[in-house]
């Protein structure tokens, strides 16, 4: 699957959306097809054009908005006058009618990109409930490259899957941590525990990917019954203690992600 034809525009180009257009520009996006609009104009990849200001002499065909949540209505009167065919909002918490109502699209996308989008092992979930057949292939042509892709029918949703998906490696880097401080606690020396926690959490993401079998079963298989790993699992899931933890978790970060949409209405 090739990627989306004619110019595309990409508005703020800061961690997540620098992150995105470097992994298209290695599968193979042209670099001559992409413009970079940024408050400084800089800190593009190589032979991007970059600008400060958006373009009034040409229009794009793909518009992708990663900018901060924030600046929805700073952004949007600079491009009231483009019509693009399509238009894919990173925007955390920016729901599809407060885009629709702000920018005039053929189609427009709601994407939630996660971090390891950088490393092509990310998550992006994507709703968009008007889009046809076209619009969605030319969407995950750009989503393919950047990992796993999810459509979400339902919006309401996406504060769950952002939470988990999008928040996701943020609580996953503080369980490296705390499984690398743990370690130390016990007696090992500090970088030594955080190298074999981060080794640890990598071989067992990758086994799990490949697995037939849910993580549940791959726990219960990796604990013999009185040994080491059931003692320590009897912990986590006595009391559902480890699910109560991160259902918590995820209810804060969605509840945010409400928050930040009714601001954006």
């Amino acid at each position: 699957m090739g990627f989306p034809a004619g110019p595309l525009w990409l508005i703020g180009c800061g961690s997540m959306g620098g992150a995105m257009l470097r992994r298209w520009l290695a599968a193979g996006l042209d670099a001559t097809d992409v413009t970079v609009v940024t408050r400084t104009g800089g800190g593009v990849p190589e032979g991007v054009r970059s600008v400060q200001a958006v373009p009034l002499d040409a229009e794009p065909v793909t518009v992708v908005l990663a900018v901060k949540p924030q600046q929805l209505d700073t952004v949007a009167p600079m491009l009231a006058h483009l019509h693009p065919p399509l238009l894919i909002s990173i925007l955390a918490g920016v729901e599809i009618a407060a885009l629709v109502a702000r920018f005039h699209a053929g189609t427009i996308v709601r994407a939630m990109p996660n971090l390891p989008v950088a490393i092509g092992c990310g998550v992006t979930a994507l709703h968009a409930p008007a889009a046809g057949d076209a619009a969605r292939a030319a969407v995950e042509a750009l989503a393919a490259p950047l990992g796993v892709h999810e459509w979400i029918a339902d919006e309401t949703q996406f504060d769950a899957v952002t939470a988990l998906a999008g928040c996701g490696p943020a609580f996953v880097f503080r369980f490296a941590d705390a499984l690398a401080a743990a370690g130390s606690v016990l007696g090992l020396p500090a970088d030594q525990a955080a190298r074999l926690a981060l080794a640890t959490l990598e071989g067992s993401a990758r086994m799990a990917a490949a697995a037939d079998a849910p993580p549940a079963t791959l726990a219960d298989r990796v604990a013999s019954p009185g040994g080491s790993t059931r003692e320590g699992l009897n912990v986590l899931d006595r009391d559902a203690a480890l699910v109560r933890l991160l259902t918590d978790t995820l209810a804060a970060s969605a509840r945010r992600n409400a928050e930040l949409a009714a601001a954006a209405r």
